[in-house]
């Protein structure tokens, strides 16, 4: 099982190289951004959505809830920036879920139903870890992308995090 203080640390990390990243994106055109680009997800717009909505989905059933389809605001974010705003909200929310556990509750089943209904449980600290691999997952494709739409993504590998001032 990994410690909650390790884990808040990846979490940091995670935002950390988001933020990188969107930065990256938003210096790149709307047309760039919804570009069809063959990838897992149509466009970086696509990509950068998966990841929000899969963060949300998360913290939902983190909360208790299970949500049984991906937010309908989803399809309304088309920039770079409105993904940034409601990316901030999801944020505050996973950082206060993960301020108020303790290295107990992480041993603890999260059991919900996933988006086909089936019941589904982990250990906390499973489903939490599994977020944030699946967001890293994400990223390289993001780099891809930005670098295929001729963008200079940013350098966000642990080893940059653990060295950079915040």
């Amino acid at each position: 099982m990994i410690a909650l203080e390790p884990l808040r640390k990846l979490y940091d990390y995670n935002y950390w190289a988001r933020d990188r990243q969107l930065e990256a994106c938003s210096k790149l055109s709307e047309e760039q951004v919804l570009r069809p680009m063959g990838n897992s997800f149509s466009s970086l717009r696509d990509t950068l959505a998966h990841l929000l909505g899969a963060e949300w989905i998360w913290l939902e059933r983190f909360r208790g809830r299970s949500p049984q389809s991906w937010p309908s605001w989803l399809e309304e974010i088309q920039t770079t920036n409105s993904i940034r705003e409601r990316w901030a909200t999801v944020e505050a929310g996973m950082r206060d879920y993960i301020g108020s556990l303790s290295d107990e509750a992480l041993g603890r089943d999260l059991t919900y139903l996933n988006t086909q209904g089936v019941s589904t449980t982990y250990l906390l600290w499973q489903a939490l870890f599994h977020l944030s691999n699946h967001q890293s997952y994400h990223r390289g494709q993001v780099t891809t992308l930005l670098r295929q739409l001729g963008g200079a993504p940013p350098q966000i590998d642990f080893s940059v995090y653990c060295q950079s001032p915040r």
